[in-house]
């Protein structure tokens, strides 16, 4: 079965939309999503540019600021204190890889933290930790939307998460956790790798290399989420962190690249912005 993120994110964009068809007359205003981009990396603009789609889709009102990749660390805190400020914003996003002179943690943590849509924030990664009532972030989110609308039961089950990453690896274990799932954390220093991922009944890859989890490394029947995001080097196509075609055949579920965790990562971010205005009224 092959878990087709796109389709199960327009589904639940739909029904957002049609939630939000409701909220000038409950609340006199929709959402207001604020993206901040620096600078013009192909990457980020193209992310900005799905965000700014799926906000029309969902009808939320969304403001992209595009700042010059020379701002500096003062002038863009200055900015988000003002977005902090305003009242009619409910929503704030810094698109990340910042530029080298500016301390991205510095930025994340100046963001107002019910105003935090990315669940970046220092005192939200502590609420997800302490089981604390807070704005997940979105990829994880999404992840577990997608095991769950796959009917996969992720309680008692082997779980192997490979990357520690802040925005991926580390919550989604924490995710998996609070799903009682048994959740072993792998990563590049990991020994015989293979063998802990053969131990694995849902494997959730993040670790940014093309193609790296081999057919080998996967048992039969296995669920597999692939985050990566690469180039294939070889044919220049989008490919994720699994080899897909060889390892179709033998998962129960696997999710796509591209189409797969991607759409629903967005479709999340719809979902908390949501969230943070519905807790300002």
């Amino acid at each position: 079965m092959i878990i087709s993120g796109k389709e199960l994110s327009a589904r639940l964009k739909a029904e957002m939309a049609e939630e939000v068809k409701g909220f000038p007359a409950k609340y006199g205003r929709v959402p207001h999503l604020v993206v901040v981009l620096v600078g013009d990396n192909p990457a980020s603009v193209s992310y900005v540019t799905g965000k700014a789609k799926a906000s029309a889709e969902v009808g939320i009102r969304n403001t992209t600021i595009r700042r010059p990749e020379s701002i500096s660390e003062a002038e863009l805190l200055e900015l988000i204190a003002s977005l902090n400020a305003d009242a009619e914003v409910d929503g704030i996003l810094v698109q990340l890889p910042l530029p080298k002179h500016i301390d991205e943690d510095k930025v994340i943590a100046a963001i107002d933290k019910s105003k935090d849509v990315d669940g970046f924030h220092p005192l939200n990664v502590a609420a997800l930790w302490q089981k604390q009532p807070c704005t997940l972030p979105c990829t994880p989110k999404g992840i577990i939307k997608m095991l769950k609308a796959a009917g996969v039961e992720i309680a008692g089950k082997r779980a192997v998460v490979i990357g520690r990453s802040n925005i991926v690896g580390l919550p989604v274990s924490k995710l998996l956790l609070d799903e009682n799932a048994t959740v072993t954390m792998a990563h590049s220093r990991t020994r015989n790798l293979a063998e802990v991922t053969r131990g694995a009944e849902i494997l959730v890859v993040a670790i940014g290399r093309p193609k790296f989890i081999t057919a080998d490394m996967v048992s039969e029947g296995t669920v597999v989420i692939d985050v990566g995001v690469n180039r294939d080097p070889e044919t220049g196509k989008l490919c994720g962190d699994v080899d897909f075609a060889a390892i179709e055949p033998k998962a129960s579920v696997i999710t796509p690249v591209p189409g797969g965790v991607g759409p629903m990562t967005i479709c999340c971010l719809m979902e908390n912005t949501i969230e943070c205005f519905k807790r300002r009224f």
